[in-house]
């Protein structure tokens, strides 16, 4: 009986012992993974990028498809092949003809900026003639010493991988309206349990619910602003009107820093081509109160509580996928981080994530899906599926 007392402490510490050598193997095993993960993301951005595109536009045109397929007109009705057919179609001209306007655009400032390269040097410089001749002086002369001719061949070279990668994105597009009828039945064999395929079906549908409205928000916003824009500079007579709207309505997208980055290069543009203080101060003002009259006041009324997502975490979301993928990854940056929280809150180990990354730290009510909703959503999915499938017969 002494050696058993005698001998547990030696045991206890050896379990003790275990126990933290399996939690820094478990921690060490997590970080390997993450790296891998890290580096294969880098690795095949180009086609994962396309990939998270074409599921995007998938969700958003899905629905669309489904309540087009259940419409009658009389006693014809619209096969849902067809309609599958109609929506690749569209969203391929949509996609072919944006890359278009893109690249004359691109190719439209590439040509004519070496011609503004003396200017818009002496421009930058200028704005520091306040501190002193010297200071100016110095400014242009490293200003001077940047290399245009490179930024541009790169910029050149961005804009020859658009076509390519749009194509990319159409085909996988028309693979998943292709493959999108047995996505319900796939999910069941795959769970192998109803009650797990319903609740993945309902997380997915919250998912691609909020996201959609998110974009769809946005693209108005975004569209209202770049046409604001483009009015903005036809009024002052000065280049790159379209350029400059196209620009601002890409980079609306990018929440938080994107529509301070357009404010300020619609502005450093305007100067360079009228280099008046007074004239770039009025498109400085005009343009900034156009973004938060649209960025701060109409769009949270249009989004609603769709998204309530921390501030901060937006933020490193934002730098995290911009340092991986890119300017494609600040794009997708918010869509990403939207799904992150849906996901994590309906798991309980994950449920301090969600916790962090929402704004009031009450993911349970931004999300709220319970297991009659799944089952809803699970039972519509499967008849929408049923009447898909029918209609192909």
């Amino acid at each position: 009986m002494s050696d058993t007392i005698k001998q547990s402490p030696n045991v206890v510490g050896s379990r003790l012992t275990f126990t933290e050598k399996f939690r820094l193997q478990t921690w060490l095993m997590g970080i390997i993974a993450f790296a891998v993960v890290l580096f294969l993301l880098v690795q095949a951005k180009f086609i994962l990028i396309a990939l998270a595109i074409a599921i995007i536009l998938f969700s958003l045109t899905a629905d669309a498809i489904n309540s087009i397929s259940q419409l009658r007109i009389g006693s014809f009705r619209i096969a849902n092949w067809l309609a599958s057919i109609v929506a690749v179609a569209l969203i391929a001209s949509g996609l072919l003809t944006l890359a278009g306007l893109v690249i004359s655009q691109i190719n439209t400032v590439l040509s004519t900026t070496l011609s503004y390269t003396d200017d818009a040097q002496r421009a930058v410089a200028q704005m520091f003639s306040w501190m002193g001749e010297d200071v100016e002086a110095s400014v242009l002369a490293t200003v001077r010493s940047i290399e245009i001719s490179s930024y541009l061949r790169s910029a050149a070279g961005q804009a020859g991988t658009i076509l390519s990668q749009v194509v990319l994105i159409i085909l996988f597009v028309g693979f998943l309206f292709a493959e999108r009828v047995w996505f319900g039945t796939k999910l069941e064999n795959l769970m192998e349990d109803q009650v797990k395929a319903r609740r993945i079906s309902a997380i997915m549908g919250s998912i691609i619910r909020r996201v959609n409205r998110y974009l769809l928000v946005k693209a108005l916003i975004s569209t209202v602003t770049g046409i604001a824009i483009f009015l903005l500079l036809r009024v002052f007579n000065l280049e790159f009107a379209v350029a400059m709207g196209l620009l601002t309505f890409v980079l609306n997208f990018i929440p938080s820093v994107g529509s301070i980055i357009a404010t300020l290069i619609v502005t450093l543009v305007a100067y360079i081509q009228v280099p008046e203080p007074q004239t770039a101060v009025l498109i400085f003002v005009l343009a900034g109160m156009t973004q938060f009259l649209l960025g701060n006041v109409i769009d949270p009324m249009l989004m609603g509580k769709t998204l309530r997502l921390s501030s901060f975490g937006i933020i490193i979301s934002l730098a995290f996928w911009g340092a991986v993928w890119g300017v494609p990854g600040m794009f997708l940056a918010v869509p990403f981080m939207v799904s992150a929280m849906i996901i994590c809150s309906h798991i309980p180990a994950a449920r301090p994530v969600a916790v962090l990354l929402s704004r009031e730290g009450l993911p349970e009510e931004e999300f709220p899906l319970t297991m009659q909703q799944g089952d809803d959503e699970a039972d519509q999915m499967r008849g929408d599926m049923r009447a898909a499938m029918n209609a192909a017969e």
